[in-house]
């Protein structure tokens, strides 16, 4: 930018300007808080799909080690998948919840970044 439109500070930040901004980075910081999770669930639900296949190897009347919560209990093999299939669908459920959280995120901040854009030009720079 050129030195004049750095130092330009002809636009007066209103009260509800900076609630904008102030609303804008809640969103930012709630949308990053929500990406990161989304990972840990996507590496999460990776896992659980791998032990699938390994559960479908073992045999019927083989005992296994399946963790809730923090401990591990003894579970058959039949009683460990369904349970295991029980947690890839609240898993999956979770997942949907955090994408549509953030893109109800997106959707909001590309608003208030048509308006801040417009009211304040190169002044404000709301991109990482």
């Amino acid at each position: 930018l050129a030195e004049e439109e750095e130092n330009d500070d002809g636009t007066e930040v209103t009260w509800e300007d900076q609630q904008r901004i102030n609303t804008f980075s809640k969103l930012n910081t709630r949308l990053r808080s929500i990406e990161e999770r989304l990972e840990e669930l996507k590496q999460e639900k990776e896992a659980l799909d791998d032990l699938s296949t390994e559960l479908e190897l073992t045999d019927e009347d083989e005992s296994v080690l399946y963790k809730i919560g923090e401990s591990f209990l003894h579970l058959p093999q039949p009683r460990a998948i369904k349970r295991l299939e029980k947690d890839q669908a609240a898993l999956s459920a979770q997942i949907l919840d955090l994408s549509a959280g953030a893109e109800q995120c997106e959707k909001e901040m590309k608003e208030l970044k048509v308006t801040l854009y417009a009211r304040f030009g190169r002044a404000i720079n709301l991109d990482e």
